[in-house]
């Protein structure tokens, strides 16, 4: 399978697919994430914005965004869906300089593809003291686990796994997940906290073959062979799919 990285950036040639096919978020996820901070965020620095569907949660709620991307297809379809207000920035996490410091940086399902070298010193370094990190995300998965089963089966000839691993090999049974894991760890940051926003939603059959063809493991196939894949995976669907769509997230304070 190809490497993270690879996977990191194969996002932009599916922009449009991945704004229209993607969910957005909960309005209870913001509220979560203000609550834990305790005080008014005037400005938060986004990382891996991609199309901006968190961007528009926390814009929305009049803090100062800088959305930062390293892929230049993402933010021109961001561009297009959020105001001019909105600070745009393209770069990774390891591009980013300390030039200011945020009250909140946060990431929505995007913090596995940054480096793990240095990654905490670095969101560190971009948060003012007590600043709050939070990162949030989940998979998308059929509620029915024989849909789930049989969309395993159909895939199997040409993908093991849609799933991006855990970064530090945390078992999905442990209560504690990661970037949690690694943040306990850390000397950098405190009060660490993880919290889930249950989330149900139906989608038509084609819709989520719309999202899978906007996930990176299905992206690092062959066109052919994706459309294969697509094809068996697209013939098992009941239509419509109830989706179980929960949003785990992570918070901590910089110390």
């Amino acid at each position: 399978m190809a490497g993270m990285a690879e996977r990191a950036l194969s996002f932009g040639a599916v922009a449009e697919a991945y704004e229209r096919y993607r969910p957005g978020y909960p309005a209870e996820l913001a509220e979560r994430v203000l609550d834990y901070a305790g005080a008014p965020v005037a400005g938060a620095l986004e990382i891996g914005a991609g199309t901006g569907k968190a961007t528009r949660l926390f814009a929305g709620r009049g803090i100062a965004v800088t959305a930062t991307d390293p892929d230049p297809a993402m933010l021109a379809e961001l561009r297009k869906h959020l105001p001019a207000e909105v600070e745009t920035r393209r770069g990774a996490l390891e591009d980013l300089r300390p030039d200011r410091q945020y009250g909140l940086v946060y990431s929505a399902a995007a913090l596995h593809w940054t480096d793990p070298d240095g990654r905490w010193p670095r969101i560190a370094a971009l948060l003012a003291p007590a600043g709050v990190f939070a990162s949030f995300g989940g998979p998308l998965r059929p509620a029915d686990p024989v849909v789930r089963k049989a969309i395993d089966d159909a895939q199997a000839p040409f993908l093991q796994t849609a799933d991006v691993p855990s970064p530090d090999g945390t078992p999905p049974e442990d209560e504690l997940q990661w970037p949690g894991t690694e943040l306990e760890k850390s000397e950098l940051f405190a009060d660490v906290r993880q919290v889930v926003v249950r989330e149900r939603t139906t989608v038509g059959a084609d819709d989520l073959i719309g999202f899978f063809s906007t996930v990176s493991a299905y992206l690092m196939l062959p066109i052919s062979v994706r459309e294969q894949a697509f094809q068996r995976i697209r013939q098992v669907l009941p239509d419509p799919v109830e989706l179980v769509a929960d949003h785990t997230i992570h918070l901590a304070r910089r110390r």
